[in-house]
């Protein structure tokens, strides 16, 4: 909840600082010269009710729907020696990360993937494919389980979250300025909003959503290399390590869901200008990192 706040806080220091901005500069003096009549500071808190309410919103609801899309099934009471090693690994990581148990679940994939999503944590959920279980050892399932639970630490999920609220707050409010200063300035529409306002507003947020997009995978990618640290400390670094390098080997996760992608260990390739659009950093990249630290501390 401080984490929240602290962001909370933050976008409405930001609104303050640009509407402040936006006066100094006249541009508020300049739209009412021009019959623009834009009441910026109050499109501004709507904006930032809409953007980061939406936001807020789908993290509350993360949990709920990471089961429902992958078929997640939480682990009540261990029915196997796999469901027992699985629910203590993370029972033992959780509380050297000092956070609250977890949820623990399975789901059904044949790719090896594990993701952790969550409100808080001390409210979250981890989840593993069958197919990690089945192809990796424990050693390295271990290092996975590690480097899911460090997001979990570190709250990656909220910040993540949050920092999408904030750019959804500035693309919805500079797309609906740009709307209106077309509608009044270039079209010279002067009652009402007419379509050219409507068309310009969703274009704008197109292009807007697509720039703002490369801030939340920019930092999306560097959450990894963090967790992938956390993975090594809780883990072992050889584990993870190993761990990375069979994700390597095998055929990269690309069952789970659209809107969970960046939640799990692995994520999608991109080439060329895709890899600014990825929400993991490529796996060589990672084990490197891994392996300078090592080298480093040696």
């Amino acid at each position: 909840m401080k984490r929240i706040a602290l962001f909370l806080l933050t976008n409405i220091a930001i609104m303050v600082v640009l509407s402040v901005i936006l006066q100094l500069f006249g541009v508020t003096s300049l739209l009412d010269e021009q019959g623009v009549n834009l009441d910026l500071p109050s499109l501004l808190i709507f904006a930032a009710v809409f953007g980061m309410g939406g936001s807020l919103i789908s993290l509350a609801l993360s949990k709920f729907m990471a089961k429902r899309m992958t078929g997640a099934q939480v682990i009540e009471r261990p029915s196997n020696a796999m469901e027992n090693w699985l629910v203590s690994t993370v029972t033992r990581q959780a509380r050297q990360a000092g956070i609250g148990m977890p949820e623990v679940a399975i789901y059904n994939s044949p790719d090896m993937n594990a993701f952790a999503t969550g409100m808080s944590r001390n409210s979250a959920l981890v989840a593993v494919s069958t197919g990690l279980l089945q192809q990796m050892s424990q050693d390295e399932a271990e290092a996975v389980i590690g480097h899911e639970v460090t997001h979990i630490a570190n709250g990656d999920m909220v910040t993540l979250a949050l920092i999408q609220g904030v750019v959804n707050t500035f693309v919805f409010f500079f797309a609906h300025v740009i709307g209106h200063i077309v509608d009044r300035m270039v079209l010279r529409n002067e009652r009402g909003h007419g379509i050219g306002y409507f068309m310009t507003v969703i274009f704008a947020e197109m292009v807007l959503g697509v720039l703002a997009s490369l801030i939340v995978f920019w930092f999306s990618r560097r959450r990894e290399f963090s967790a992938d640290a956390g993975g090594a400390h809780l883990a072992g670094r050889g584990k993870m390590i190993a761990a990375l390098r069979r994700l390597q080997g095998g055929a990269i996760a690309t069952e789970l869901p659209d809107q969970i992608q960046a939640l799990g260990i692995s994520g999608k390739k991109g080439l060329g200008i895709k890899r600014y659009f990825m929400t993991h950093p490529p796996l060589d990249e990672r084990i490197a990192a891994l392996e300078n630290a090592r080298a480093q501390q040696a």
